[in-house]
């Protein structure tokens, strides 16, 4: 577990922009594909808006996914594994790099074919409490012909990023420009972003 997250940080300390394709087990992606199969099932996934609630404008064209926000509340045993695993990430993120994280919010989100997200920062205007933005993937066998690729901009260059199941991807909230391609077959995730409150 160490490891993956070592990875995460050095990548990130070396390139801006974390990667380790082994953040998740095997298992623990799995079973939250799943949950993500179930809530579609159950129709509990929403089309996301943009912006805080001050400004969240549903009917937005800027992005296509649907979400549902991760919650202790919920006591789904798959969550909680996860939200563990965040937990024990952003604990060792304090210690090797002095961060100050102490808060997280994350979500599940799926892009349907011919959904994208345009090219945007994480970091609200009237908001400044989120830090880093970590995406973990869960997309098996995931082509580079299906689309969905994640576009990290740097010096007018862009970084192409396989939204392969088990990786994680780490970045600066409030300062890199990012976009989701068109994607040619579902594409999920959880997305989310560890704040200092």
């Amino acid at each position: 577990m160490i490891q993956e997250f070592d990875v995460l940080i050095n990548s990130f300390i070396d390139n801006n922009v974390g990667i380790a394709d082994h953040f998740l087990s095997e298992n623990l992606s799995a079973r939250l594909q799943q949950n993500i199969h179930d809530l579609q099932q159950a129709g509990s996934m929403q089309y996301a808006g943009i912006g805080n609630d001050k400004v969240a404008a549903a009917t937005q064209q800027m992005r296509g996914d649907k979400i549902y926000w991760l919650d202790k509340k919920n006591n789904n045993s798959t969550e909680l594994e996860f939200l563990d695993r965040v937990e024990s990430f952003i604990s060792h993120l304090n210690e090797t790099c002095y961060t100050g994280i102490n808060d997280y919010e994350f979500h599940y989100a799926v892009y349907e074919p011919g959904t994208a997200y345009k090219k945007h920062k994480d970091q609200f205007k009237t908001d400044n409490n989120r830090k880093y933005s970590l995406i973990c993937y869960l997309n098996d066998d995931w082509l580079a012909t299906d689309g969905g690729q994640l576009l990290i901009y740097q010096n007018e260059a862009a970084q192409s990023i396989e939204p392969n199941a088990q990786k994680a991807v780490f970045f600066k909230s409030n300062e890199m420009e990012h976009e989701v391609l068109l994607a040619h077959r579902p594409r999920m995730s959880i997305t989310g972003w560890l704040k200092q409150v």
